[in-house]
C-alpha cells in the first residue's frame, strides 16, 4: 500500500496548488459585428468566420425576430466603416 513518505506543510501544499484554477477564455472580437467569440470559431451573433458568412442566422428566426436582427446587424454595419476608416499613404500626403 502506498503511504506518503514525508509530511508536506500547509504551505508546501498551498504553493502546489497554487496554478490550478480556471483561467477566462481569451476571447476576440468578430470583425462583422463586434461581438466576442472564441479565437477560430464561427461568430454566433452574425454567422460569420473570417469575413465570410457560412451561416444564415436569419433563416431560423421567426418573422419579429428577423426585422429586429436585420436592424440589429444594419446599425452595426453603419458604425463599423466609420470607426474604420483607414487612410492610405497618398491620402495621408494630401491631408498634411
Amino acid at each position: 500500500m502506498a503511504v506518503p513518505k514525508w509530511h508536506r506543510s500547509k504551505s508546501r501544499q498551498g504553493q502546489r496548488r497554487m496554478h490550478i484554477f480556471l483561467k477566462s477564455p481569451r476571447l476576440a472580437a468578430c470583425k462583422k459585428c463586434g461581438k466576442p467569440v472564441l479565437p477560430h470559431t464561427l461568430c454566433e451573433n452574425c454567422g460569420t468566420y473570417r469575413g465570410k458568412e457560412f451561416i444564415d442566422v436569419l433563416a431560423k428566426l421567426t418573422k419579429k425576430e428577423r426585422k429586429q436582427k436585420e436592424k440589429e446587424l444594419a446599425a452595426q454595419e453603419a458604425a463599423a466603416p466609420s470607426a474604420s476608416k483607414e487612410l492610405s499613404p497618398e491620402a495621408l500626403s494630401k491631408n498634411g
